[in-house]
């Protein structure tokens, strides 16, 4: 087994079984068992975007990416800090059909971590249902990209690779196009190509950008809820369970 490979693997149990101590705390703390709560969709409240304080923080705003959604849902904030999770929405109607927005704005998710010598940024956007029409797809969909940089400490760091989310794998980019990168800023589109479900590339093409809250910077609740809520078929990216693994298979990179 490679040195990295081995490396990964062993991180992946350190977070796994920090992940596990801290739920049972939070269980032996909690004089009522917490269980999850879903709520409407359109009654999810995002987090405000913080001002970043730590180098991780710094860099999550600096290389957030905007989204262009040619079809489908806009992103929803999939948690509130009292760890309400949305309840989606079935496949019936228009793909865009009751999610358009609700009026609270909307989120996008960071985490990062130092992998194979880069620092990776993995940004994760939440569709209350991924339907490339009536009765098609499932509800709820989760999509993320993850971007590598070469070091978010040093004066300008610079994108190295990019690797948007396509159904169960990836798009990889290394280096990621110049011709998509606005300032620091890589531009994806969200898009369904019959009968296929929605997926993330990178595209020439502006986008729009949510408030970004870190893993680290969100309640303990909600980073729970996320830990324990199944959203059905679709998996979320940067919970403890699936992060470094998702990123691990994201790697651009020739090995």
């Amino acid at each position: 087994m490679k040195l990295s490979a081995f490396f990964s693997t062993a991180v992946l149990a350190v977070v796994m079984t920090q992940a596990q101590e801290q739920q049972q705390e939070q269980q032996q703390q909690s004089p009522v068992e917490w269980q999850p709560k879903t709520i409407s969709h359109k009654e999810v409240k995002p987090f405000a975007e913080p001002k970043p304080v730590t180098i991780s923080e710094k860099a999550g705003v600096k290389f957030k990416p905007q989204i262009a959604v040619k079809t489908g849902c806009v992103p929803y904030p999939a948690v509130n800090e009292d760890g309400e999770t949305s309840g989606g929405l079935q496949t019936s109607g228009s793909p865009q059909g009751g999610c358009r927005g609700s009026g609270h704005g909307s989120q996008v998710y960071g985490r990062s971590t130092w992998f194979n010598g880069l620092w990776a940024i993995m940004y994760s956007w939440y569709f209350p249902k991924d339907a490339p029409s009536s009765r098609m797809g499932h509800r709820h969909d989760w999509e993320h990209i993850v971007v590598f940089i070469d070091n978010p400490e040093v004066p300008e760091p610079k994108i190295l690779g990019c690797s948007p989310s396509w159904h169960s794998g990836y798009n990889k980019y290394a280096p990621c196009p110049a011709d998509v990168i606005d300032g620091s800023s890589v531009k994806v589109k969200y898009e369904h190509s019959w009968p296929l479900n929605h997926a993330l590339d990178i595209t020439k093409e502006a986008g729009d950008f949510q408030d970004l809250i870190m893993w680290d910077q969100m309640s303990d609740l909600a980073r729970r809820a996320l830990n324990d809520t199944k959203f059905g078929k679709a998996n979320t990216p940067m919970n403890d369970w699936n992060f470094l693994g998702k990123v691990e298979k994201s790697w651009p990179f020739k090995k």
